[in-house]
């Protein structure tokens, strides 16, 4: 199917999977990330923290490609540890990444969206459905993305789609950089993101009226679900 999709964190983990299934599929990717992504797509480096640069860069990538066809807002950012020892900065900046962010590309992607009468896949997290110690800024964020994105699909109800993906832990560069303590063990049970991103073109190719309002997608020993 033809189409063009605004990507968030595009260049790496879940974001770069669904850029390649986009790709393959015979679509048209576009892309957001601090990082430019693998292959010649458009793309706009920008930092999701940033609300005014981030609906800048979702226009202009909007404009160029000649309208939008759907969002996927993959981009996400942690902050491990107890809540005393993260310093504020850090903590917030999680929060402003994965919880504003979306909300600020939803929201400048919205007038093409509702031209094509599109869908919005917003990134939660089973995170966002149980909460865990040391995670505080994350499963903030993510608790957050729930409820944005539920309040979104009553919103936008016959206008523009909306599906939440509540994805598990996934083989990816996410848990690089991080102490051990904080690392998924060894024989950690974790997704393919390719086998995700297939996940998220299976709500897209949904036709519009018919949609996807939430899925939970993870390891069938996934620790963190149920």
């Amino acid at each position: 199917m033809q189409r063009t999709v605004l990507i968030t964190g595009g260049a790496s983990g879940l974001g770069a999977a669904t850029v390649e299934a986009v790709a393959e599929s015979g679509g048209t990717p576009v892309v957001l990330d601090m990082k430019p992504p693998q292959g010649d797509f458009p793309y706009r480096r920008v930092n999701l923290a940033d609300s005014t640069a981030t609906a800048q860069a979702v226009v202009e990538l909007a404009e160029e490609a000649g309208g939008l066809d759907a969002v996927f807002t993959a981009a996400g950012a942690d902050a491990c540890g107890k809540l005393g020892d993260v310093p504020a900065d850090e903590w917030e900046q999680v929060v402003k990444v994965n919880l504003l962010g979306t909300a600020a590309v939803v929201r400048a992607a919205l007038p093409y969206l509702e031209r094509s009468r599109g869908t919005v896949v917003t990134c939660a997290s089973t995170l966002g459905l149980k909460a865990v110690s040391d995670a505080t800024a994350y499963c903030a964020s993510k608790f957050g993305i729930v409820g944005f994105t539920r309040a979104l699909a009553a919103e936008l109800a016959g206008r523009v789609g909306v599906t939440m993906l509540v994805p598990g832990g996934m083989r990816t560069a996410f848990f690089d950089g991080r102490p051990d303590q904080y690392k998924p063990a060894p024989d950690a049970k974790l997704n393919d993101p390719r086998d995700v991103a297939r996940t998220v073109l299976f709500a897209l190719d949904q036709k519009p009226g018919c949609e996807v309002r939430e899925m939970v997608v993870c390891c069938s020993e996934e620790t963190s679900w149920p």
